[in-house]
């Protein structure tokens, strides 16, 4: 989760492990179970919220294997009904850009082919008109009849076969009614009858006062008051025995031919018109929406509009959401203790968030929490949610923000680390159960090849000789044919290997390293390209044309990085944890920077000096003074430690951890769980000053 909360005086204590277990934990009862509790959660699936969150879809797909229904905004109005195993879609009724008309489904699927890898992604529509039926294409929706202007000019420069009578035109949700009536038939019986002279003319399905709902024939997609006034006079022409009336809201009935675009594939098609909102209610099977990653939701899927997109709102009771976040924020096969600590801190989380997102309460990714519907479902987590059920932390009356993170390297962060704010709920505390997130996984040996190529090869691929060079250093062989030897210490196929090592050849060990993942990390070497490139836009200070030194000149209390220099002026940041996404998107804060192209020298006078991969050292030897260095060079500092100098400029981050480091380590949740400890000592050890109370 990446968020920030009210301003609140930083909490700089550094508790221990010993110390926040000892002080227990107070839980509170009030009242009747939470799990009987009507209270829902919305979150926002698709949605343009403005600087809050974004993310647009034409159109989806809904699809259930059992029958439900769209109905009105209250859900009292039942619309329509949708049979099970049936796909239905969905778009805002708004801006658009009429693209083409045409008897040819072939050529209207051929433009559209085009269009899908543009920014105007395309709608492909069957209807009748004149007598025959045409295939018309559109593209939006827009935000604003600007923005479709906009539109139309560049699809007019596309590159498509378009009829010289018909260039791309400015579409929008306005319409004319010509009457009303009590069923579909009669109202496609009326449709049809208009479409004969030539007009455009849909059934829509809207509300009805009393209850139910009532058909109506629409005509003409005006985008402005103004153009359609002037198609009702046109229309008044043609069919002078027609009675309009401004078209309110509803859902425009369509018929989709573009699901598949290299065969052609009809679906019933709805457009949300009028500014109104309806509701896909399922029944406990759930709604599958197609663009979502075939994802399947409980309660129901709000349609309606945001800033002229299309926004997809998921409502459903809190405690179900949480049996998807739960299990979409940690794996369902760790301990209870872990998964009741996760579903009381995300439960916390989701109430404190208020309606952060206008037109929902979160959203379903990192930005609030993991929810992914149905799909990560798991029995194991029902049953810790259920157990839990309504408890929340509470902090001086109020439910906390409880933030977490994936894994904290050992040691939680300080809010001075982070967002600079966090109140008295936040401190850096011991997290040693972190290290759970490698309790398997295998080690690495960091090795120099013959060739003077270095790189990393896993423990099971190899085994030491029982030989060392000169240094001392271990030396070590394959025990298989073409062992990978790897630039960073993790499976990586879409990384070409360094080198490949066999049975036979020797390589010199430098070092041994944990798996990188998310206790451990080592990422680069960047170039100083790389990372001005990264640092654009992200650093208030002024870049220079290039990095020579990179140094973390000042930690905070759990030794996050808060202050970087490169070249020794400090690269300021609005906040300490954005040097995660400054320096190349880092997992955390928690690192050294190593140059990977020098090494320094301590002198015997205590001063220390520089030295290149690209130059030549003096070194002192059994034999007396030699020459040294350059690229290749293996280097060994007090503790043993060695590694080769490139001759090419860069800098390693070596670290640990993996997200912003506050409040609850999840993999150190779990180390704690399978240390003993209930959930309750455990997030009273990463949250401070708390009681979890059922409300």
């Amino acid at each position: 989760m990446r968020h920030l909360w009210k301003k609140g005086k930083p909490a700089l204590a550094k508790g221990l492990l010993a110390a926040a277990l000892a002080a227990g934990c107070l839980l509170i009862p009030s009242g009747a179970g939470y799990a009987d509790s009507p209270r829902t959660i919305r979150v926002a699936l698709f949605a343009d919220i403005g600087s809050k969150y974004k993310l647009t879809v034409p159109a989806v797909t809904l699809l259930s294997n059992q029958a439900w229904s769209l109905a009105a905004e209250d859900g009292g109005n039942v619309l329509v009904t949708v049979p099970s195993g049936t796909k239905a879609r969905a778009s805002l009724d708004g801006y658009r850009v009429k693209v083409l008309e045409t008897s040819s489904w072939q050529t209207a699927a051929d433009a559209a082919k085009k269009l899908q890898s543009t920014s105007d992604k395309p709608l492909l529509f069957l209807n009748s008109k004149g007598g025959s039926n045409v295939y018309q294409l559109y593209t939006g929706t827009y935000a604003s009849e600007s923005a479709a202007k906009n539109a139309a000019d560049r699809v007019a420069n596309a590159g498509l076969s378009l009829p010289a009578d018909q260039p791309p035109v400015i579409k929008g949700g306005k319409h004319l009614s010509a009457g009303g009536y009590a069923t579909q038939l009669e109202a496609d019986t009326a449709r049809a009858s208009i479409a004969l002279a030539g007009v455009d003319a849909w059934t829509a399905v809207v509300p009805s006062e009393g209850g139910g709902s009532r058909y109506e024939v629409w005509v003409s997609e005006a985008a402005s008051d103004s153009d359609l006034d002037a198609a009702r006079i046109v229309l008044h022409q043609v069919l002078p025995q027609l009675s309009l009336t401004t078209a309110s809201a509803g859902l425009m009935i369509r018929t989709e031919a573009g699901l598949d675009l290299n065969s052609e594939t009809q679906a019933q098609h709805y457009a949300v018109s009028g500014g109104a909102k309806f509701m896909a209610a399922g029944s406990s099977a759930g709604i599958q929406l197609a663009e979502r990653s075939k994802r399947t939701y409980r309660g129901s899927l709000e349609l309606g509009g945001s800033n002229g997109a299309l926004s997809v709102i998921n409502e459903l009771p809190l405690e179900q959401y949480l049996y998807s976040v739960v299990g979409g924020e940690v794996s369902s096969s760790w301990p209870a203790e872990a998964l009741k600590a996760q579903a009381v801190a995300a439960r916390s989380y989701a109430l404190a968030q208020g309606m952060r997102f206008d037109i929902a309460n979160v959203v379903d990714t990192t930005l609030s929490q993991v929810y992914n519907g149905i799909g990560t479902e798991a029995a194991s987590v029902t049953s810790a949610v259920d157990a839990t059920a309504g408890e929340v932390l509470k902090s001086g009356g109020n439910i906390i923000e409880a933030v977490f993170s994936s894994n904290s390297g050992g040691v939680t962060a300080d809010p001075s680390e982070v967002w600079n704010n966090g109140g008295n709920i936040f401190a850096s505390v011991d997290s040693s159960g972190d290290s759970s997130a490698v309790a398997a996984a295998k080690k690495w040996y960091y090795v120099q090849l013959p060739g003077g190529a270095d790189g990393y090869v896993r423990e099971d691929n190899v085994k030491l000789t029982g030989e060392k060079t000169a240094a001392g250093l271990d030396l070590l062989t394959a025990t298989t044919k073409d062992v990978n030897v790897r630039a960073l210490p993790v499976l990586d196929s879409s990384v070409s290997p360094v080198g490949k090592l066999n049975p036979g050849e020797n390589a010199v060990v430098l070092d041994k390293v944990l798996e990188s993942g998310s206790y451990s990390w080592i990422k680069g070497p960047y170039t100083s390209a790389e990372l001005l490139k990264s640092l654009q836009g992200k650093t208030s200070a002024a870049l220079p044309s290039s990095i020579i030194s990179l140094q973390v000149t000042e930690r905070g209390p759990s030794g996050r990085a808060v202050q970087v220099k490169a070249n020794g002026n400090a690269l300021s940041v609005k906040y300490p944890d954005l040097y995660r996404s400054a320096l190349g998107g880092l997992p955390s804060t928690l690192f050294d920077i190593v140059p990977s192209g020098s090494y320094t020298v301590l002198g015997a006078d205590g001063r220390t000096a520089s030295v290149s991969g690209s130059q030549q050292a003096g070194v002192l030897s059994a034999s007396g003074m030699v020459t040294d260095g350059g690229s290749g060079t293996v280097v060994m500092n007090g503790e043993n430690k060695a590694r080769v100098i490139d001759a090419s400029p860069g800098f390693l981050f070596i670290g640990w951890g993996y997200g912003h480091g506050l409040g609850m380590s999840q993999w150190g949740v779990k180390g704690m769980a399978e240390q003993g400890y209930d959930y309750q000592k455990i997030l009273q050890h990463y949250f401070q000053n708390v009681t979890i109370v059922k409300e």
